[in-house]
This record gives C-alpha cells, sequence and structure tokens, in this order.
C-alpha cells in the first residue's frame, strides 16, 4: 500500500524521499525491522489474550525431562507470525507482483488449515485435531495452485545465457526450469522429462511440474510441523533457512548479480526478498517469547505455515531440488519418524516384537531421552542448520 502510494507521489509530484520506495533493499529493510517490532510489541499482547481464552498446550507425558511443566503454555503463537509478516508486506511490498500474491495466499491458506486443527485440539477436546488426510489435501490444494500459477501465468518467466547470447540480450522465456545442485550444467527442464520420450508431449510439461510442486510443499510443510517439538527449534532453523531464500531470491532478481554468478535472471522475483525480510523478522519477533523456557507456542497454525512458505518460496526460487539441503533439519526429523515407523513395523512382523532405531522420534526427543538439555539439542541443531545455509548458498556458483 505504502509502495503504490510514495510511487505514485515520486511520479506525479517528485516528492523528496519518496524515490527511496523504488530500491528494494530499503523495502526489505523496513518490512524486516516493522516485522520484528510488531511481533516483539504486539506478542506479549497475543499471549495474554490466549491466556485469558485458557488456549493452552496439553501436553502428553512421554518421559522427558521438563516437559510436564510445560502444559498450559498458549499455544496459536502462530498468530504471531502470520501478522507480523502479512503487515509489513501489504505495506511495502508491491501487491500486483505474482510472486507476492502467492506468498500471502500460502501464508493465509496453510495458516488456516493450521488454526482449524489447533482450534479442534483446544476447544472440541480432540487431541488428534484436523484429521491427516484433511491437512494433507490442504496441502495438495495449495501446491496444485502454486503449480498451475507457476506454470500458466504469463509474468512468471526467467532469462538464461543461451548458445553465447550474453544474458542481458535474452529474451524472457516461459520455462519450468531449476537448478541441479552441486553439479556444473545444472539445468533441468522439467518438459524434457516427457519430450525425451515423445516431442510431441511438449506441452504437457504440468504433468510432471506440478505433482513435483505438490509433494515439495506437502513434504516441507509437514517438515516443519515434525520439528516444532521444543522451544525455539522450529523458528530459530526456519529463521537461518529463510534467510538463505532472502540472499537467493535477492541474487536471482538482480541481473547483475545474475549475471556474475552466471545463474537464472528471474524478471519480478527481487520482489519476494521484502516478502522474506517480513518473515524473517516475523521469525526472530517470535523467538523473543518461544525460547526456552517457551511462554507461547505457534502450534500448527505456525509450523504449517512455515513450511508451506518456505516451500513456495524455494520454488519461486527455482531452487527446490536444494530442499533437501538447506531444510536438512526438516529432512532429518521427518525421515527419523519415516525409518523409525517402519522399522517397527518391520521388526514386528518379522521378529514379533517391534524394535526402534532411535530412543524416540522425531530426532530432538531420540537426544532428548539421551539427557540433553533442550536448549543444548536447540543450539547444535541452529549450528548445522546454519552450515546447511552456507553450502546451499555456496552451490550458487557451481556451474
Amino acid at each position: 500500500m505504502l509502495y503504490s502510494l510514495f510511487d505514485f507521489l515520486d511520479r506525479m509530484y517528485d516528492l523528496p524521499g519518496a524515490s527511496l520506495f523504488r530500491f528494494l533493499s530499503f523495502r526489505a529493510a523496513l518490512a524486516t525491522v516493522i516485522s520484528l517490532l510488531i511481533g516483539i510489541v504486539f506478542g506479549r499482547s497475543v499471549i495474554d489474550f490466549l491466556k485469558r481464552k485458557q488456549i493452552g498446550e496439553t501436553i502428553r507425558d512421554l518421559g522427558l525431562e521438563g516437559q510436564t511443566q510445560k502444559t498450559g503454555t498458549p499455544t496459536m503463537g502462530g498468530l504471531i507470525i502470520i501478522g507480523s509478516t502479512l503487515i509489513p508486506v501489504l505495506l511495502f511490498a508491491d501487491l500486483t507482483n505474482i510472486y507476492i500474491q502467492l506468498l500471502i495466499l500460502s501464508t493465509l491458506w496453510m495458516g488456516v488449515i493450521g488454526f482449524i486443527d489447533d482450534y479442534i485440539k483446544k476447544f472440541k477436546n480432540d487431541k488428534d485435531g484436523l484429521k491427516g488426510k484433511f491437512k494433507v489435501l490442504g496441502q495438495v490444494i495449495l501446491g496444485g495452485v502454486v503449480g498451475a500459477v507457476l506454470y500458466f501465468h504469463p509474468h512468471v518467466t526467467l532469462k538464461k545465457e543461451v548458445e553465447g547470447i550474453l544474458l542481458k540480450d535474452a529474451p524472457e522465456i516461459k520455462a519450468v526450469m531449476t537448478n541441479i545442485p552441486f553439479f556444473k550444467n545444472n539445468e533441468l527442464n522439467y518438459t524434457d522429462l516427457l519430450t525425451s520420450i515423445d516431442p510431441s508431449l511438449a506441452h504437457l510439461g504440468w504433468l510432471i511440474f506440478i505433482p513435483v510442486v505438490i509433494f515439495i510443499v506437502t513434504a516441507v510443510s509437514n517438515g516443519a510441523n515434525l520439528t516444532d517439538g521444543i522451544d525455539g527449534l522450529a523458528a530459530g532453523s526456519s529463521a537461518i533457512i529463510m534467510l538463505a531464500l532472502l540472499v537467493m531470491a535477492w541474487v536471482s532478481g538482480n541481473f547483475l548479480f545474475a549475471d556474475y554468478l552466471n545463474i537464472f535472471y528471474l524478471p519480478k522475483v527481487g520482489e519476494v526478498v521484502v516478502f522474506s525480510g517480513a518473515f524473517i523478522g516475523a521469525l526472530i519477533g517470535f523467538m523473543w517469547y518461544n525460547t526456552y523456557p517457551a511462554q507461547v507456542f505457534m502450534g500448527d497454525t505456525g509450523s504449517l505455515t512455515i513450511g508451506g512458505v518456505i516451500a513456495v518460496i524455494a520454488i519461486i526460487v527455482r531452487k527446490e531440488l536444494l530442499v533437501p539441503v538447506l531444510c536438512g533439519i526438516f529432512f532429518a526429523e521427518s525421515l527419523s519418524v519415516m525409518l523409525q515407523v517402519g522399522y517397527f513395523k518391520y521388526s514386528r512382523k518379522k521378529y514379533g516384537t517391534g524394535r526402534r532405531i532411535f530412543l524416540m522420534a522425531p530426532l530432538h526427543h531420540h537426544y532428548q531421552k539421551k539427557g540433553y538439555h533442550e536448549s543444548k539439542i536447540v543450539m547444535r541443531f541452529l549450528i548445522v542448520g546454519i552450515l546447511l545455509a552456507v553450502l546451499s548458498i555456496v552451490t550458487l556458483k557451481i556451474r
């Protein structure tokens, strides 16, 4: 809103200082600071409201140290993250940008799914919340919409060097292309997976691309949900991931950086930097109250939203195949659950008794069972997350 207003004032009246809003870095910095302040200043009011409504977490006793003391801690704190993100985005982002529209939709859609889940748990006294099939259906719908828009929308384009044509002279093209990390000449066109079979199938590239998007949105969203198990882990690791995605959006949307790094130039994707800055500020603001001992939990309202937004941004900046590395914490948490459940079922069938790989899954609970304090677990996970984020950024130059 303010972006459009000051752009109008600059063009029509040459208002001094209004041109600052044309600079992406200025708007991204404002969005980050404002979202952080909103989270810290108004977060306390949200927590007090949740306490008055007795929206407290019900903790199952899993034999973890300090677990039962968390009973009654307010949940649904994801509302702080959502509000702190959307207000600066509405103020400072270009709302006509298709990527911003997709991210606002993703935030609200996943937020509503998570809110319904938390609402059922708290007010319907159903500890299982929203049935898993409905959660997955919501994630599939979002993935389908995001995939269809990115595939068919005319403003979703890219530039790349082709047969000696410099990036600055290359035409904008419609192509569902991405980068394969850690390999030189690492471009992958999803449509090629069909045309290699039959060139006449080129117009059906969406049959490959959209299911990939659906899978990534669903996987990352659920991964973030599983990671939200101890104070500060989901929010902290997500802030690190988002910082890496902000860098990727910045260089992909800036012609000079894209040309220097020899990566795809994505017109209009620079606006994602504003959203990313607001989201990072919101996550850090939430951590003000979520670090050990947590004064509020994000609930599925926050964790599903976080995962959905991260997945959509990764797809927008054409780095979705980097997700297993960039979101390595989410991946490890999800993998630990799948291995634990799979091996338990296999061993019960083979040996007649269920056996476990980990003391408890997800992975962070395994370390709690081993006697590590949750603050130490979170800090070490975040250090690993930083290393993975740096490694992901380094891949930008591997061509």
